[in-house]
């Protein structure tokens, strides 16, 4: 893993390491694959998880360090509850949250956030912690929101990528700065098909 790290490319100028490029790639690949609802998704993000926790370990971002080893834990558990939610024609069974819960979600970011920026600020462990702990959040909100099948989690990553966008340019991770902007394209894609799957099951479950 040292070597993916110490080596890599330059594109105008900005070196890339091999782990950031890879890493950044698998976790493209892994909203391509949640759009289509498939479960590669789960070991391709488990991939992902093991290379950017060794980037952003190294760029002094541990909120982002701290991120990895959670989302690679609900990794598993979506992976397990994909599994059981599988339909033979419309793949695994999405549906669209309820009111309390999106409050619930909403209300879980604010007070995580803040909450995760103060443990962030008191250790000395980010640099920016506020964003750093908004992402944090986010990310782990969309994952287990991903996980339980709500289409939710899309919007949750529009607003993960319009923050992590800007701290990855200042924390020079110019190329993973790239890939999230990117990663917005492909989730409003994916929040329009999983809105489309969500009806067709719910009249389904009708019928």
């Amino acid at each position: 893993m040292h070597v993916l790290l110490e080596q890599g490319f330059t594109v105008l100028g900005q070196k890339i390491a091999y782990a950031e490029f890879f890493g950044q790639l698998f976790a493209l690949a892994v909203v391509f694959l949640a759009q289509r609802r498939s479960l590669w998704t789960w070991p391709v993000q488990l991939a992902s998880v093991v290379l950017l926790f060794t980037v952003y370990l190294s760029a002094q971002l541990g909120g982002l360090a701290i991120r990895q080893v959670v989302v690679g834990l609900i990794a598993f558990y979506g992976w397990y509850a994909w599994l059981r939610r599988r339909d033979p024609v419309f793949g695994v069974v999405v549906r669209k949250g309820s009111t309390v819960e999106r409050v619930a979600v909403a209300a879980a970011f604010v007070v995580g956030t803040v909450a995760f920026a103060l443990v962030l600020d008191a250790l000395d462990a980010s640099w920016a912690p506020w964003p750093d702990a908004a992402i944090f959040v986010g990310t782990v909100l969309a994952f287990a929101l991903q996980g339980l099948g709500l289409v939710e989690f899309w919007i949750v990553w529009l607003v993960v990528d319009a923050i992590g966008v800007p701290l990855q340019i200042r924390s020079g991770l110019y190329f993973s700065a790239l890939i999230y902007t990117v990663f917005a394209v492909l989730v409003v894609r994916g929040w329009l098909d999983w809105n489309r799957a969500a009806k067709r099951s719910a009249v389904q479950a009708t019928a």
